[in-house]
């Protein structure tokens, strides 16, 4: 089995792969400043039943965070783990776009999304923030844009204006919000959906018709919304690690 690990903000999410077959999804809090054997432990605890791993593969957008869970794997799995970092080679061109400080997530989902559908594409991975890769006809990876996500745009309220309360995500029952927490929850995820509605229309204006691929957590609740084509996958980044994993196999 190989372990596919995407460490977030929020979440550090934990695939396991037999062959192309995702055997099991499961998570740990991201907010956790350990060393490599309490992680291990944590990891441990985790895949508690699964296993014997071939090694892992990683990404990641908290270095504070990076080290300290490759080594855990390393330990855990007793076989290569692979970090995807600038040095890794991707088979993604960057093109004129400033790759030092790029998001590794946003590289491994356009990898996992090259290896599924013809370009251009669109890649929206709706998590802690809304990122979105566009990769061009030519395969070129020419940029795109962030966003705060649902639940981050949600807290912002919450804390800066006084009379609005905390919101938890749920699905819409509605259009129309009948109280103050079903305006902004239904303000936070309409608005969602009409953002990749519209930058989607405005891309297909500059690159031509083009695939919109939704990925991320939140994206659950925007997928049903939408008025446009989409192709939902949930696992892309662990999908776009297995495949990177695979082409460096000795």
């Amino acid at each position: 089995m190989l372990l596919t690990v995407d460490i977030g903000n929020t979440t550090v999410a934990v695939a396991g792969f037999v062959g192309e077959r995702p055997a099991f999804l499961r998570r740990l809090p991201a907010g956790r400043e350990e060393g490599p054997r309490d992680w291990a432990a944590a990891l441990r605890a985790l895949l508690a039943g699964a296993g014997p791993f071939r090694g892992a593969a990683l990404s990641s957008v908290v270095p504070a965070l990076t080290g300290p869970v490759a080594d855990a794997l390393a330990c855990v799995t007793g076989g290569r783990v692979l970090t995807v970092g600038r040095d890794t080679p991707t088979g993604l061109p960057l093109g004129d776009y400033d790759g030092a400080a790029l998001g590794m997530d946003r590289v491994v989902d356009c990898v996992a999304a090259l290896a599924r559908y013809a370009p251009p594409l669109a890649v929206f991975d709706m998590g802690t923030a809304t990122t979105l890769s566009v990769v061009d006809r030519e395969g070129v990876f020419r940029g795109g844009m962030i966003l705060a996500g649902l639940s981050l745009s949600l807290d912002a309220l919450s804390a800066r204006a006084a009379q609005l309360p905390p919101v938890t995500l749920s699905p819409p029952e509605g259009l129309v919000g009948t109280d103050t927490e079903r305006c902004m929850r239904y303000g936070a995820i309409y608005g969602a959906a009409g953002a990749v509605e519209g930058i989607a229309a405005r891309l297909e204006e500059q690159f031509g018709p083009l695939t919109v691929v939704l990925t991320g957590g939140n994206g659950a609740y925007v997928r049903p919304l939408l008025r446009i084509p989409v192709v939902w996958e949930p696992m892309l980044t662990h999908l776009g690690l297995r495949e990177l994993w695979l082409r460096q196999e000795p």
